[in-house]
């Protein structure tokens, strides 16, 4: 088997329009929530979201990828043109079928679905539909148009696992390489899901916080007065490479993938499971792989999305993986970002690389009290960052249908 290793890194968040600004921000605690602009929320029960702060794709994409693009697929173009110019792959001396695209995407073209069928609705019942309506609309085609835009001719697709999606899809690539049967990947996800129909299909769920007097502080993980998650936007995009060709090629290495794995709940559409059995048992697929114990692990991204279930949960599979582990730190970066749905996987991934490079874990803003059913003596970097070595990061994602994929990275030796 092949090993793999991160050479390159884009992320367009609500945190920040690149790789810098978002990890900057994340390391120093700031809330990416705010009132809602993209439309009116007067008779919406949550008025508020962690939306992306005056990003313009003029200055990477041309005029006819932003017309013939969703957003969300602008945004996994703009995350993904950052990734490869920070890994330094030259394509023009690589084989177009050598490097792929695999991303992912919960939603899809969801801003361009509700843009049709509202004009639709609206009208004489003519079927006045655009020609770009289905293009834009499907999940696919952000692999696509990577792939188009960059000449990229390997192994091409997205994965779609809700809110697992994106580490889906890193693991997949992460599987692909491993067996020799490319040589890198473009891969992550991206989500465009601050619409009406988003907001208010979730709100009809009771899945997102309504504290709309204090947005800034309602995405508040393992918090006893969490009330739900907040809905984020962006896109992560991670170049996965076989570590011989990016040695050959003097690459900067960031750390190495050695672990990835999923499984399912088989319990229910929307709620993980109670004891997080399926959780627990893709974080022990994950160090198995990777010929690692659970002692080895020194940071969990938690996926902790800020809801009263999930939280706990969670806090179970990893009380039942890691044990009383000493040395684990523990955080939910969703607190400052929100909950990017399918992207994600992909942005949290890169913060466990960052804290990887780096020595610094982004910390769970807005954990004022914690809740009395999580064990007092986890280690929960709350509110501010911590500055500690990070040998091995783990990144957990679990997503509605009882999807749950973890993705393992170590520092690179």
């Amino acid at each position: 088997m092949k090993r793999v290793v991160v050479t390159g890194l884009g992320a367009l968040s609500p945190l920040g329009n690149n790789l810098k600004d978002t990890w900057t921000n994340a390391i120093n605690g700031v809330p990416g929530s705010k009132p809602i602009t993209y439309f009116d929320t007067e008779k919406f029960k949550t008025k508020f979201a962690c939306e992306l702060k005056g990003f313009d794709p003029t200055g990477v994409l041309d005029r006819n990828e932003i017309k013939r693009s969703d957003t969300f697929t602008q945004y996994a173009l703009y995350a993904s043109t950052e990734a490869l110019k920070d890994s330094g792959l030259d394509l023009e001396k690589m084989d177009p079928f050598d490097i792929g695209v695999i991303w992912g995407s919960g939603q899809g073209g969801m801003d361009t679905f509700e843009q049709e069928v509202g004009a639709f609705a609206t009208g004489d019942g003519t079927p006045r539909f655009s020609p770009f309506f289905i293009p834009k609309l499907i999940s696919n085609m952000a692999s696509g148009m990577i792939s188009m835009k960059f000449g990229l001719m390997g192994i091409n697709y997205t994965t779609v696992a809700a809110c697992a999606t994106a580490n889906s899809s890193i693991m997949d690539a992460f599987n692909y390489i491993k067996l020799g049967k490319a040589k890198a990947f473009i891969t992550g996800g991206s989500e465009s899901p601050v619409t009406s129909a988003s907001i208010g299909g979730f709100n009809a769920l009771k899945a997102m916080s309504t504290r709309n007097e204090e947005p800034e502080k309602a995405s508040r993980p393992f918090d006893v007065n969490r009330d739900g998650f907040v809905m984020g936007e962006g896109a992560g995009a991670i170049i996965l490479e076989e570590y011989e060709h990016a040695v050959q090629r003097g690459a900067h290495i960031y750390a190495e993938i050695v672990g990835a794995s999923m499984t399912a709940d088989a319990y229910h559409m929307t709620a993980t499971h109670p004891e997080g059995k399926g959780a627990s048992r893709a974080m022990e697929n994950a160090l198995n792989e990777a010929g690692l114990t659970p002692a080895d692990v020194d940071y969990v991204n938690a996926h902790a999305t800020s809801t009263p279930v999930g939280d706990i949960s969670e806090i179970k599979a990893l009380t039942n993986t890691f044990g009383d582990s000493k040395k684990l730190h523990i955080s939910s970066t969703k607190s400052m970002t929100g909950h990017l749905l399918g992207a994600a996987g992909a942005i949290e991934s890169i913060f466990c690389i960052k804290a990887i490079e780096d020595g610094i874990i982004p910390p769970t803003i807005n954990l004022e009290e914690l809740d009395p059913e999580i064990p007092a003596g986890l280690r929960i970097v709350a509110n501010e960052a911590k500055k500690t070595n990070v040998e091995v990061a783990m990144n957990n994602s679990f997503g509605f249908g009882g999807h749950n994929a973890i993705t393992l990275f170590k520092k690179f030796s």
